[in-house]
């Protein structure tokens, strides 16, 4: 155990100690195991340590094909899933829409306040003024019984068919840059196009988060899967470290959110 976690922080152990135990149980039982909604750090880390395994695949999914949280299925070789094993509900919003404007920022607020913790709900999706989210199954009833305002507004929700999902406004762009380190700041500044000093400010004075936390670190190391945002700039993600140039810098793969 001690080589895989020398691939990771020492703040994901745990996560990795419960990756390692779900694939050693569907080794020896035969049977599937489900994880909650993963971020795509974790998604990355699951995919590093199952591996290209003959015995014990996983698949993701997180509603759709795009989703950016995922949960995770393992399952041994000889199944065949499709997306009803991943026991995933998706709930539209309906509130008064001519005189209320709701944000992503007031849905997960409100999802949160009612005990959930983060894991047990998938991506939220805003397009115009409709709003969907995904769950996890084993809540829903939790959910329908207990969310009845966000913020000011009395909401209902609407059971949808996930062929119903409707795709954010928020879209991802590729781009690929270089860089001399995966420090946090290095990173920051190749993606936003903005200074090095500039992003050590951001991160000096807490405006910057990792995978939804707030580092302060300019030399924190980061790593394939993880979601950078920054006040002010919005958010971007390390999707792959492709090599390295002739002149001995790294060649990344970045998403940046529109």
């Amino acid at each position: 155990m001690s080589v895989i976690y020398q691939h990771f922080r020492p703040e994901e152990k745990e996560f990795i100690d419960q990756v390692v135990s779900m694939q050693q149980y569907v080794e020896n039982t035969y049977a599937e195991k489900l994880t909650d909604f993963l971020d795509p750090r974790q998604q990355y880390i699951l995919k590093s340590i199952i591996g290209e395994n003959n015995e014990v695949k996983y698949l993701f999914f997180g509603g759709t094909e795009n989703s950016e949280r995922k949960r995770a299925l393992i399952f041994p070789d000889y199944l065949h899933p499709n997306s009803e094993n991943f026991f995933i509900t998706l709930f539209e919003v309906d509130y008064p829409k001519k005189f209320v404007k709701l944000d992503h920022r007031m849905v997960l607020g409100t999802l949160m306040s009612l005990g959930l913790k983060r894991e047990k709900f998938g991506d939220i999706n805003i397009n115009g003024d409709r709003i969907q989210f995904f769950i996890a199954n084993e809540v829903e009833n939790f959910v329908i019984h207990q969310l009845n305002s966000i913020g000011k507004a009395k909401v209902s929700i609407i059971k949808q068919d996930l062929q119903n999902a409707i795709k954010s406004e928020e879209s991802w762009k590729e781009k690929e840059t270089t860089a001399s380190s995966l420090r946090l700041d290095v990173i920051l500044a190749a993606s936003f196009n903005i200074s090095r000093q500039k992003a050590q400010g951001l991160i000096q004075q807490g405006h910057t988060k990792v995978n939804w936390e707030t580092v302060e670190r300019t030399a924190f190391e980061c790593g394939e899967g993880d979601v950078l945002s920054a006040r002010g700039y919005g958010r971007c993600s390390l999707l792959s470290i492709q090599g390295k140039t002739k002149k001995d810098k790294l060649r990344l793969k970045i998403g940046l959110l529109n």
